[in-house]
């Protein structure tokens, strides 16, 4: 026999049953999809110089990675640059009840807009330096104009400097060297590079590739067995037993901040600098590159590496502290076992041996 419940005991039901069912909601993670938008999120906003998507995103979101949802944008969208332009308006709009953000019309920039070249293909383009890029392009600049990293088969099979004029060990700008290696249609513009720090999984152990050190560069001027080079170009001594490698294009993928489709987890094996805290606008190497579906302009959550709890009784033996979030990595550079990220807006530092993971 059901009991009856009191008026007054309906009462209180009807106003702890709600309050429980917000506080339940309060402590579920947010949706993926759902877009958090800033509590002082402008109604508009006009860009300046100097802004970046990712700064602009940040403004009006809460994870800046989102951007593509608030302008409701498909998949060659992304990939392909965005132009926006100091001087352009972002409208925030409701659309059906949904955040959109929009770009209002602007004469001069409409005529840049008007004149660039439409491609539907994905492609790695070189960006107007008048609009916005994706992050600080100048926070990136060497490690797209000199590939730090090198995979394993590269690295053996490429050119060293065998001797220097008149038996000199080391050379600076100006001088002549002499290299083996080089074949006729290899071109004449080469980078010259220092050691091979051997980067490998920390888990699998497998050797994921080299870092080099950028010393300096070179110009063939006779290809041979022995081939004749003059260095152009130093920043620290050239010495014999430096790789050369060709120099690539100087591109930049304008890509969208956006979040990869694949689960992707891994971990910080490198930080460019030799410095042992990474901080807003440091490059960290991770161990996934290609081949674990990361491509320019993924956004990977930064996570402080678990630490064994500090033994006190028998029964804190073998705990570990939760995973912190520190940050927001932008993958820029990707290799086929390795990427390039650039660490943006850490509360923390970035140590080796961190976590990096889809958000």
């Amino acid at each position: 026999m059901r009991q009856s419940v009191s008026p007054l005991r309906a009462k209180l039901i009807s106003r702890l049953v709600p309050a429980a069912i917000i506080t339940l909601a309060a402590l579920l993670p947010a949706s993926a999809d759902e877009l958090r938008m800033q509590e002082n999120a402008p109604d508009r906003y006009v860009v300046v110089k100097g802004d970046t998507l990712w700064d602009i995103s940040g403004k009006f979101l809460k994870d800046p990675w989102k951007w593509p949802q608030i302008w409701n944008m498909n998949k060659d969208e992304i990939k392909n640059p965005h132009w926006i332009y100091p001087g352009d308006v972002i409208v925030l709009d409701m659309v059906n009840g949904n955040p959109r953000l929009r770009l209002l019309g602007n004469e001069k920039n409409d005529g840049r807009r008007s004149k660039m070249k439409l491609d539907p293909r994905i492609r790695i383009t070189q960006f107007d330096p008048q609009a916005a890029p994706a992050i600080p392009a100048s926070a990136i600049e060497p490690y797209l104009a000199k590939p730090l990293i090198i995979d394993e088969q590269a690295f053996k099979l490429a050119p060293r400097i065998a001797l220097g004029p008149d038996d000199h060990v080391t050379m600076s700008t100006g001088d002549k060297a002499y290299a083996t290696g080089i074949t006729g249609n290899s071109g004449d513009q080469w980078q010259i590079f220092h050691g091979g720090k051997e980067l490998r999984d920390p888990d699998t152990k497998e050797l994921l590739g080299y870092e080099v050190q950028y010393v300096g560069d070179a110009i063939v001027k006779q290809v041979a067995d022995v081939s004749t080079l003059q260095v152009s170009r130093v920043v620290q001594e050239v010495a014999i037993g430096d790789r050369l490698i060709q120099r690539p294009r100087r591109e930049y993928a304008n890509y969208i901040p956006h979040v990869p489709d694949a689960d992707v987890s891994g971990k910080v094996i490198s930080i460019y600098g030799g410095v042992n805290d990474a901080g807003p606008y440091t490059t960290v190497a991770i161990n996934k590159g290609e081949r674990d579906g990361l491509h320019p302009g993924h956004v990977l959550l930064s996570y402080k590496a678990p630490r064994q709890i500090r033994v006190e009784t028998s029964a804190d033996k073998g705990k570990m502290t939760l995973p912190e979030k520190s940050g927001n990595v932008y993958i820029y550079r990707v290799f086929p076992k390795l990427s390039y990220g650039l660490l943006l807006d850490s509360t923390v530092p970035i140590n080796l041996l961190d976590i990096v993971r889809k958000p």
